[in-house]
């Protein structure tokens, strides 16, 4: 394992994680500010990888961006190999590499994959090197990168809530 994914990881041995959490998310769009300047030096929202959809008839938004899914099918179907993980396990795309096929974003299950027609090219969350924007100038802490390991009571709770609905013992 590379010095620098061990940096990233914590006690658990386990990498980093983003934590989206709706209910506290007050549709202020900083991260979707912050991830295009980041990237592209503008504040434009279209060219952000982070989206924040607002749900009137549930009065809440929620930020959505890649999650780095552990199967990932982006990757999975590149047919140029431009899609890889890079030392903070983050699934990244190499510009280079890339053929704009589009068939990264036909194959994401989420949507979190855009193409720009301002740079004619493909982009997604990179987790912006390990420090990511979104998460590190959310003002509400909606969304947050941490050890998975210390989301681990916001987990039983959430299964609690689910077998309490379910009505299903012991869930947890």
């Amino acid at each position: 394992m590379s010095h620098a994914k061990q940096v990233l990881r914590g006690a658990n041995n386990m990498a980093k994680q983003l934590i989206i959490k709706p209910e506290k998310c007050v549709s202020c769009r900083t991260c979707e500010l912050m991830c295009s300047f980041g990237h592209n030096g503008t504040f434009n929202p279209r060219q952000s990888s982070v989206s924040v959809i607002h749900y009137e008839d549930a009065m809440t938004s929620v930020p959505v961006m890649c999650m780095q899914c552990e199967e990932a099918c982006c990757l999975k179907v590149c047919p140029v190999g431009a899609i890889s993980r890079d030392s903070n396990d983050a699934v990244v795309m190499d510009p280079e590499k890339c053929i704009v096929c589009k068939m990264c974003m036909s194959a994401c299950p989420l949507g979190n994959i855009s193409y720009s027609p301002i740079t004619k090219k493909m982009f997604k969350c990179d987790l912006c090197g390990g420090d990511p924007k979104c998460a590190k100038y959310c003002p509400s802490g909606a969304i947050q990168y941490v050890d998975p390991a210390e989301n681990l009571d916001r987990k039983k709770a959430v299964a609690q809530s689910f077998s309490d609905v379910f009505g299903e013992e012991d869930a947890v």
